[in-house]
């Protein structure tokens, strides 16, 4: 009896391991023989939800999210933290508190390094720009240094010198607008007015007579207080640039952070404050965190692609202006020594004076076994086009050949199924961009309780990061070089031509504006990673 027993439980033990086990995923992918484009303007919730939707069953490219929810039903998950290296993540945010990542090596306020990582009281991330929120582009940094008669310096000057017109230009355009505003509202004797008011305004005024034609045209389009508030807008763009970005003399670097960017060796400046000192300047990192997390299903704001199985760990290196690469490379490292498998980069730029450091950087990741997702830039051109200029971060030197397998280069799409498929901002190129994902009209956390559309670069790669973020949750023994192949061999390949950087005269097929000339798409990207975990 006691034999007959012990074969029974044996027996019995080994049927419950083999109901347990997860699965096959019989699905077949999704395949696009033809494509009915939606002719209708999308609802309001399909925007807020688009880059969930099915390009089969909703006529609109975006990731079928949902559809891959649906296979991944009753299915064990681990969690996956997802480094998000950015401007600041509103971390009290209702949508993203419950999803933000706690260093449970770290004792909260206690003024100790308790985990030594050189890092004191990085209770949820590092703040590697202290108190910083704006600073200068890279070209300035370089023109501030000094001429050195090298190429890099005469480009520089040369970017600079135009730039700096073009915004003194800008802003003395705006403050023009803004000064025959207030004219013709004396002339009216009022504060708020009409196209039709403008139109019966009889006056001697010389100014008011000149400009009264454009306002005219402008009015019977837009209210005043629409044209104002984007005036607004451009003064605060350009009068940032000239105060920030483009001055000579603004150095926040020495003054506020007191930090040596060209010394890697000095570590530890920063502080662990991960919103940054103004919550509003965290508004991008907040977007981009919740495209990846922020709640599904609750009703409120739009649903994150990953948002049950990843914790976000913020990692603030990107202000208004352009990140060091010292910052980059740190945040990098910062982020895969403490437990990231997913990170996510939504900034770049055209000059770099330490891309070694981030070079180094991600191959660290690499071996470490993390995916970096960046996004591809907002210029609205062609990375590989002969003469062209080198966007950083990237996964090669000068375009040659790509020095890990880890980074996926992320272009932005627009969710009309047609030559306007490719947002008209976003870069592409068919060796520097590697797949494109949902960026246009992208609505998400930003701060103090807030949801709102943004587009970009920034808001495709996200996208992108939160299906590697479900893979790497439902499949956590697929290495990081694993999950970019499944990416980019799981997308749907889209057989039309489009407008690169929205211009109807460069038409191409999309099978030519990437690596793959694919777009993500989660459903097949799950189907996929189940056959691959299964090798």
């Amino acid at each position: 009896m006691k034999f007959k027993s012990i074969y029974l439980s044996a027996a019995l033990a080994l049927f419950l391991v083999g109901c347990s086990a997860t699965k096959k995923i019989t699905a077949e992918p999704i395949t696009i023989s033809s494509i009915t484009p939606k002719k209708a303007d999308l609802t309001e919730n399909e925007l807020e939800r688009w880059s969930h939707l099915d390009i089969v069953t909703d006529t609109i490219p975006g990731m079928s999210v949902d559809k891959a929810y649906k296979l991944l039903e009753g299915r064990k998950a681990k969690k996956v933290i997802v480094g998000v290296i950015d401007s600041g993540v509103d971390i009290e945010h209702p949508d993203l508190k419950d999803v933000i990542w706690t260093n449970d090596k770290e004792i909260a306020g206690n003024g100790k390094d308790d985990d030594k990582n050189g890092y004191i009281d990085d209770v949820h991330g590092w703040n590697f720009l202290g108190d910083i929120a704006h600073e200068n582009l890279e070209f300035v940094r370089i023109v501030k240094k000094g001429d050195d008669g090298s190429e890099t310096y005469k480009k520089a000057k040369a970017e600079y010198d135009q730039k700096y017109g073009a915004a003194m230009a800008g802003k003395q355009q705006m403050e023009a607008i803004m000064g025959a505003d207030k004219a013709i509202r004396e002339a009216l004797g009022k504060d708020d007015y009409t196209a039709e008011d403008l139109k019966g305004l009889e006056t001697d005024d010389a100014m008011i007579n000149s400009i009264k034609p454009r306002f005219v045209m402008i009015l019977s389009n837009v209210s005043r207080e629409e044209l104002i508030s984007q005036i607004q807008r451009g003064m605060d763009y350009y009068g940032g640039q000239l105060e920030y970005n483009l001055n000579l003399d603004y150095n926040p670097r020495q003054e506020i952070l007191k930090d040596d960017a060209d010394n890697f060796d000095v570590r530890g400046y920063g502080n662990n404050n991960v919103i940054g000192p103004d919550k509003e300047e965290a508004k991008h990192g907040t977007h981009v965190s919740g495209i990846i997390a922020q709640a599904r299903g609750n009703g409120i704001g739009g649903d994150g692609v990953a948002s049950n199985v990843v914790e976000i760990m913020p990692v603030r290196a990107v202000p208004d202006g352009d990140e060091y690469d010292k910052d980059v490379a740190l945040a990098i490292r910062y982020a895969v020594d403490n437990g990231a498998k997913v990170i996510n980069g939504s900034f770049g730029k055209y000059y770099a004076t330490h891309s070694e450091w981030v070079y180094d950087a991600i191959k660290y990741a690499a071996e470490k076994d993390v995916l970096i997702v960046c996004a591809s830039g907002n210029e609205g051109t062609d990375l590989n086009k002969e003469g062209g200029v080198e966007r950083y971060p990237n996964d090669n030197r000068n375009g040659g050949a790509e020095i890990s397998d880890n980074f996926l280069s992320v272009g932005a799409l627009n969710h009309p199924l047609d030559v306007n498929l490719i947002a008209d901002f976003s870069n592409y190129g068919k060796t520097d961009v590697d797949v494109f994902s949902p960026g246009v009209e992208i609505y998400a956390t930003t701060p103090d309780n807030n949801y709102e559309f943004l587009q970009g670069t920034s808001m495709a790669s996200p996208n992108a990061a939160g299906v590697a973020a479900l893979i790497r949750a439902y499949y956590p023994k697929l290495k990081a070089a694993q999950v970019k192949q499944i990416i980019m061999q799981s997308g749907l390949p889209i057989n039309i031509e489009v407008a690169a950087g929205g211009d109807t005269n460069d038409m191409r097929a999309f099978s030519d504006v990437s690596m793959t000339g694919r777009i993500v798409n989660a459903y097949n990207a799950i189907i996929l990673a189940d056959k691959m975990s299964r090798m």
